[in-house]
């Protein structure tokens, strides 16, 4: 899976202390978080000095797990990160293909002299790390994370700290194994972190059955008066405005899953969720079968991501945004009409 000649590197350098900065991308999900954790016990298992950093704050549901509380966000103490990584000597990048997915961290980063290690499964990282794991064909970031502990040599320092971190990784990744997981190897590794002590059951509630009551009313909202179907493009699409997360106190994690009930409904192909925040729409991009949604926001929409699942970004306003993305797939059209079958 990895190179022998990366694991033997990376091995060397982790053979005396050192100060190591581990960093998620911007606006964290459960695969970023989980990954970020996981490396933080592993490494101080091995003696390293270690600070985990945030760009933005985290859905509150991930608050559970083992060292959540220790996180840096750089959008609440800018100087704390800027201290850590500064006196770090490693960085260890996690669920990022490019360094420009750190936000407002970006400049720090660009700027670390010490190695820069990436472990990750998008597609296409860039050229700015010194160390690759990057594996695409995989459930997700801490399904290589549990690989690369294990090609180091260090399964035995695997323990139920780090077990939650990965499963957690490796359940809101999949979207609780119903996409991007048709690998074996996964679940060899998900009966692994059971056996280390992980409740399955516990922690897809922890994550999945802890709605406010704003969170539950904002889906009906979504889903009553702000989905649109596109029949004749096999689409569904959900937009949020601004005004509508105010009205429901919206909360960092609150769409999170949104998308996915366009992607159920019978007869389409491609869901899409929009989202006005920070002065942009944020888009969240789904599809089933071999509809490449990374490619389609790669090509309009600023972002990227998986075959499956993407995101992008658009500064033009909701109703203009919407307007682009009904005319972009347009040429679309034909490459949408398909049935899922076996």
């Amino acid at each position: 899976m990895f190179d022998p000649e990366e694991i033997k590197a990376v091995g060397l350098l982790l053979t005396v202390p050192q100060k190591i900065a581990l960093v998620s991308h911007k606006n964290p999900d459960g695969d970023t978080i989980g990954a970020t954790l996981a490396m933080m016990h592993y490494l101080r298992k091995k003696g390293h000095e270690v600070t985990a950093l945030v760009p933005n704050d985290f859905p509150a549901y991930y608050n559970w797990l083992p060292g959540a509380d220790e996180m840096i966000v750089f959008d609440r103490d800018a100087r704390a990160v800027k201290r850590a990584l500064s006196e770090a000597q490693l960085l260890f990048c996690l669920d990022f293909n490019s360094l420009d997915r750190t936000g407002n961290m970006t400049p720090d980063l660009t700027k670390f002299s010490g190695a820069k290690i990436v472990i990750d499964h998008h597609l296409d990282p860039s050229d700015e790390f010194d160390h690759y794991f990057s594996v695409v064909e995989t459930s997700s970031t801490g399904e290589l994370v549990f690989e690369l502990i294990e090609a180091l040599g260090d399964k035995a320092l695997l323990g139920q700290e780090i077990a939650l971190a990965l499963y957690t990784c490796i359940m809101t990744d999949t979207g609780s194994f119903s996409y991007n997981c048709n690998h074996g190897r996964t679940y060899h590794i998900v009966a692994a972190l059971i056996d280390l002590g992980v409740d399955a059951a516990k922690v897809h509630e922890l994550i999945y059955d802890t709605y406010t009551e704003n969170r539950l009313r904002l889906l009906g909202f979504a889903l009553s008066s702000r989905l649109l179907v596109w029949n004749e493009l096999h689409t569904a699409v959900i937009f949020l405005t601004k005004d509508d997360l105010k009205k429901y106190d919206y909360q960092v994690g609150d769409t999170e899953g949104l998308v996915n009930y366009g992607l159920s409904l019978e007869n389409v192909n491609l869901a899409v969720l929009l989202t006005e925040k920070d002065n942009q729409i944020r888009i969240s991009f789904r599809s089933k079968g071999n509809f490449s949604v990374n490619q389609l926001s790669r090509d309009y929409f600023a972002g990227g991501g998986h075959k499956n699942a993407a995101g992008g970004c658009s500064k033009i306003g909701m109703e203009n945004t919407l307007g682009k993305l009904k005319e972009v797939l347009q040429h679309y059209k034909d490459e949408l009409n398909y049935t899922v079958s076996f």
